[in-house]
């Protein structure tokens, strides 16, 4: 949920629904940043490397966000450039497609939420980087449904917990079977 949420705060701020204000800084450092590396800590003690490096690495993107915008207010170094700001946000898009590719074994729901980020990410990264207004302004609309899909899916995954069955459908792909590593095979395991 913080992602989502904290995703959908921002980009009402992209579009040009409202300013910069603290509402979306203190829910990134909070609930888009601490909150989602403790629920990275929770993952890992569950085994469970995806959520792990999603978590933790989502909730310090929040975090050096953040950062990025306070600390030269601060003076703590200059203003980030937005050629510079671009970087690090195609940085993220990378990072992001990557973990795409994960969620090919998991379900359509997630799989929505990490191709339309790795795509705003880019988008955010070209308007930054062209400096053009109009193009950080559809990546806005762009992050609102990225972040209201987010909250879609993870509230789906709370309520189907609870209820026991598929309350809201997630979509679920089925697992093809993968064949042993050639590795595997030649070590005899």
């Amino acid at each position: 949920m913080g992602f989502g949420m904290t995703t959908v705060l921002l980009n009402l701020h992209n579009a040009g629904f409202f300013s910069m204000q603290s509402v979306i800084l203190a829910m990134g450092i909070f609930f888009g940043g601490l909150a989602q590396v403790v629920a990275g800590m929770m993952e890992w003690k569950k085994g469970n490397t995806f959520g792990t490096t999603a978590f933790t690495s989502y909730g310090f993107f929040w975090l050096a966000l953040v950062g990025l915008l306070l600390l030269p207010s601060l003076g703590i170094g200059t203003a980030t450039d937005k050629g510079a700001l671009a970087w690090f946000l195609g940085l993220w898009g990378v990072f992001t497609a990557v973990m795409f590719i994960g969620t090919l074994r998991m379900n359509r729901a997630l799989q929505f939420v990490f191709a339309s980020l790795a795509l705003l990410f880019f988008m955010l990264a070209l308007g930054n980087g062209l400096n053009e207004p109009t193009i950080i302004q559809a990546a806005g609309y762009l992050g609102i449904v990225c972040g209201l899909s987010a909250m879609y899916t993870g509230l789906a995954q709370v309520l189907n917990e609870v209820y026991g069955y598929e309350l809201l459908p997630l979509c679920g792909v089925k697992k093809k079977e993968l064949a042993p590593s050639p590795e595997m095979d030649i070590a005899g395991k």
